[in-house]
């Protein structure tokens, strides 16, 4: 058996790694792993939409209907499928917007969009 030497550190090639910048935030370590990633997402979308949803007229709807037809689970289970699936419309729709659009052309878009949306209220309320 022979033996060769091992070849030194400075007859090595060396290569220097290629970066690939994701954001101009830092990387947080939680969303390295794909149980922190998973918990971090679902975490913040129940938490805003459980308290957007809250007393929301859809709610209020639900329970009067509730109420109305003496088949809670029956509403529940229409009013769970409902919002599952304008849900799914949401998520379709945003992540097409985000593989056609930048982020900042979506942000600017939003901003005016808002905007717009604001006028429209305080028209509304002019008008009362």
């Amino acid at each position: 058996m022979t033996m060769t030497p091992l070849p030194s550190p400075n007859s090595l090639e060396t290569h220097e790694p290629s970066l690939l910048i994701v954001s101009e935030q830092p990387l947080n370590v939680s969303t390295l792993s794909a149980k922190g990633h998973f918990l971090s997402a679902f975490g913040s979308t129940f938490v805003t939409i459980f308290l957007a949803e809250l007393g929301d007229k859809t709610q209020v709807a639900t329970l009067l209907m509730s109420a109305q037809s003496h088949a809670p689970w029956i509403v529940f289970a229409g009013a769970a499928s409902a919002l599952v699936s304008t849900s799914l419309i949401g998520v379709i729709i945003g992540r097409w917007l985000c593989q056609n659009l930048s982020p900042r052309t979506l942000e600017k878009a939003t901003g005016c969009l808002l905007l717009v949306i604001s006028m429209l209220l305080v028209l509304d309320i002019v008008r009362m």
